[in-house]
């Protein structure tokens, strides 16, 4: 017996889009001797000492096990002959302000999710097209035919399923997702491919025999609420399709972290103080892609207890670079710490934003 209703609103018209491989795309786009060529924007790591995180890569650089969030050692050493380049993010946010301005000519709903991605409400549009398939073609053709680079779409009567749909067909892809097809596609879905499904809710659906949208169907909505919580009644309803999440048009960001749990706990400083600065680098990146500097940095350590510590400092000036996160976290690291515990998680997050950018 269900507690709550499930009321599925179908009537919206929702396109997500999302730019192909966007920072590399820019590069290749701006530098034709690159083209077919395995490009990485991050640090080349034989520069760097070995530091530094892969931003993103061309389809060529995938193709070799590539992504994005990994070390540029291990990029380098999937894909030797990757070409690697630093990244120009002032150059890459003002491209991506020209993506948006063409989001505008069809729609002001737009909620920028990334510099490189957003969400559309079409439903009611500047162009009175009523076809939201039409339109995304329509902001496809613009793109490349103004900008030189691709994107993907998907549409769908809400955000859940046109994200799911971007995903299906890349590059420069289009998907459509009707509303008697959603519970379908969802059901031949690996749950890992649910959006906003992280690792720890993965491991634990798999150990509840769930492995596919198929599999979530058979699971009660009380089941799912007591293991998971509020995320599990949202869990529920989009094993069903349903998710009644407007497209909110001042999404702004407050803050930006990075956290890993360990499966052997860290006992030993050293390998703690690079764990940080790996988690440094990371967040660093995206307050660079999202063009962001904050003022307070957070560390968060949960202990092999189970026991949960987060201290923050705040500083004159905002930052937006790994070195002065490093730095940072390592101090109050160093004032914090209980080795004898040993360390389960760590996470570094900035905030304060001394500039808010819509993101």
């Amino acid at each position: 017996m269900l507690i709550f209703p499930l009321i599925n609103d179908t009537s919206r018209k929702i396109i997500h889009i999302d730019m192909d491989a966007f920072f590399a795309a820019i590069e290749v786009r701006d530098n034709p001797s690159l083209k077919g060529k395995p490009v990485i924007i991050g640090h080349d790591p034989r520069l760097s000492g070995g530091r530094g995180v892969v931003s993103t890569c061309n389809y060529e650089a995938r193709k070799f096990g590539v992504h994005s969030a990994m070390s540029s050692k291990e990029a380098y050493e999937r894909c030797p002959q990757a070409i690697f380049i630093a990244g120009n993010y002032e150059k890459y946010q003002a491209v991506g302000q020209q993506v948006r301005e063409i989001f505008h000519r069809y729609t002001d709903l737009v909620e920028p999710m990334s510099i490189d991605e957003a969400y559309l409400d079409v439903t009611e549009n500047k162009k009175g097209i009523k076809s939201a398939v039409k339109i995304a073609k329509l902001i496809q053709h613009d793109i490349w035919n103004e900008l030189r680079l691709t994107a993907s779409a998907g549409v769908s009567y809400n955000k859940f399923l046109a994200k799911i749909a971007s995903d299906m067909e890349k590059p420069h892809g289009l998907t459509l997702i009707l509303p008697d097809e959603a519970v379908a596609i969802l059901s031949s879905l690996p749950v890992e491919k649910f959006h906003g499904v992280g690792k720890k809710t993965v491991a634990k659906l798999h150990e509840m025999g769930v492995y596919t949208g198929k599999d979530l169907l058979d699971i009660s909505e009380m089941t799912l609420i007591d293991t998971f919580g509020r995320f599990g009644y949202d869990l529920y309803r989009k094993a069903r399709g349903i998710s009644n999440s407007p497209v909110k048009v001042n999404r702004v960001r407050k803050s930006i972290g990075k956290e890993r749990t360990y499966r052997k706990l860290l006992y030993v400083e050293a390998d703690a103080k690079k764990e940080l600065a790996s988690l440094a680098n990371r967040v660093a990146d995206s307050l660079q892609r999202q063009r962001k500097k904050g003022r307070t940095i957070v560390l968060k350590i949960r202990y092999g207890d189970f026991t949960t510590l987060t201290k923050r400092v705040s500083m004159a000036e905002a930052t937006d670079q790994a070195e002065v996160i490093h730095q940072q976290v390592e101090k109050i690291l160093e004032h914090i710490a209980d080795w004898s515990k040993g360390i389960r998680l760590l996470g570094v997050t900035v905030t304060n934003f001394h500039e808010q950018v819509e993101d």
